[in-house]
């Protein structure tokens, strides 16, 4: 069986434990660097996956990550990130780590290769048809990480598989393979440093993507993001003024009418008649900022809808 390339030695690794501290960072430093080069190469594959999982999502389903060890660390961090910011739902989220809870507490190495524990995972996240999950694992052998894409695969949902060697038993079986084929890491087989890292990035472009397909991202702005602190409400208030062109305290009243949601907040400055007017403008245009902005830009006028309001012309008095 020919050597995996995250347990090869890397051409810097001779005599590193005898390098000066600076030298040893800047290899280091420089490991990260091409291990992050390599997401690259597995954009069409990425690009392939986020249409995949959008349309999975948009559906009402369900999107599972399954992965043990670092890998595991990987898909958690994405994970948590999507309520906050892009406003899915927790419900419709499933982590599914080897371990379970205790991995937060030990990450043995042990529960990676419990395939019993995978398939109860995938049986207990209730996967099925009109769902995805995405398998992650540096070596694309990790045992609990195979069965779980089996298992999710069987029950009908899509599966999307991250690895960092090919023609291994994950990407053979996913219906997207993401090959994030990094260099040898610099201390040999420690997957999460380079290859860590590269997982990261790519399911970072994933989530992102997804979102965007979805209608969660507008000019940049996280429009579908849930503000429930101080920091985040602040960020929704500045993001409905640079969209709207409203001024802070406007942007915050607006939002407050809104009951702290972003693109109805937009919409109200945009000119819809009262936050269940925009809800409706939401619901009829997929949820998407822009068309239901062009409708309600495209509904004014002399016949406009009841779903806007016509703003008063300079020296008439509003309502």
């Amino acid at each position: 069986m020919a050597e995996k390339r995250t347990e090869a030695h890397h051409q810097n690794a001779k005599g590193l434990d005898i390098q000066a501290p600076d030298a040893i960072l800047s290899f280091l430093a420089e490991a990260q660097i091409e291990a992050a080069r390599a997401v690259r190469g597995a954009i069409p594959a990425i690009a392939n996956a986020a249409e995949i999982i959008a349309g999975r999502l948009a559906g009402g389903g369900k999107l599972a990550y399954a992965a043990a060890g670092s890998s595991g660390l990987m898909a958690l961090a994405d994970a948590l990130e999507l309520p906050g910011t892009f406003g899915i739902a927790r419900d419709r989220i499933a982590i599914l780590i080897a371990g379970g809870d205790e991995a937060f507490k030990t990450l043995a190495g042990g529960p990676e290769d419990d395939t019993e524990e995978a398939s109860a995972a995938v049986a207990g996240a209730g996967l099925s048809e009109g769902d995805c999950l995405i398998a992650i694992s540096a070596s694309g052998s990790t045992p609990y990480a195979v069965r779980a894409l089996e298992d999710a695969r069987s029950r009908g949902a899509a599966t999307v598989a991250i690895a960092n060697n090919k023609d291994t038993p994950l990407l053979k079986l996913a219906d997207v393979a993401i090959l994030l084929e990094t260099p040898p890491e610099l201390i040999a087989g420690s997957t999460r440093m380079g290859a860590g890292t590269a997982q990261k990035i790519a399911l970072n472009m994933l989530s992102t993507l997804t979102a965007i397909h979805l209608g969660h991202v507008h000019d940049g702005y996280m429009v579908n993001l849930t503000a429930d602190n101080i920091k985040l409400r602040d960020r929704a208030a500045r993001i409905v003024g640079a969209i709207s062109g409203r001024g802070r305290d406007d942007a915050a009243r607006l939002l407050e009418k809104s009951g702290g949601v972003v693109k109805t907040a937009i919409l109200l400055a945009a000119g819809a008649a009262s936050a269940d007017a925009a809800e409706k403008i939401l619901e009829r245009t997929g949820r998407k900022l822009r068309p239901a902005l062009s409708a309600i830009e495209g509904s004014k006028g002399p016949q406009a809808s009841v779903l806007i309001k016509t703003e008063p012309e300079k020296g008439q008095q509003g309502d």
